[in-house]
């Protein structure tokens, strides 16, 4: 995965769910880039999936939530989760295999 803030961690919910939190923790200088790769990430998932963000529980592919903590020493971390299906998780995979750094 080649996004230079965002960390991803990949968990399953169960056999066809997963939940893929990414998260960054940076000086404020730098949280506008952070917010950008958010970005990139759902402007993906908006074009790739446009009909099926929702809860996954309901039939839909993909759901999130984004949160913006501002900590102490203006550091912020970001924190978006995806909570997902297996297809919408291996296609996004494969697409940050492929993002320039």
């Amino acid at each position: 995965m080649r996004m230079k803030y965002l960390s991803f961690d990949i968990g399953e919910v169960d056999a066809d769910i997963c939940c893929l939190e990414a998260i960054a923790s940076t000086a404020g200088a730098e949280h506008a880039a952070v917010m950008a790769e958010v970005a990139q990430v759902l402007d993906w998932a908006w074009q790739t999936f446009p009909s099926t963000h929702g809860r996954v529980d309901d039939g839909m592919d993909w759901d999130h939530d984004l949160a913006v903590v501002v900590e102490a020493g203006g550091w912020h971390t970001v924190s978006l989760t995806l909570t997902a299906t297996r297809g919408f998780t291996d296609d996004l995979l494969l697409w940050l295999d492929t993002v320039p750094e």
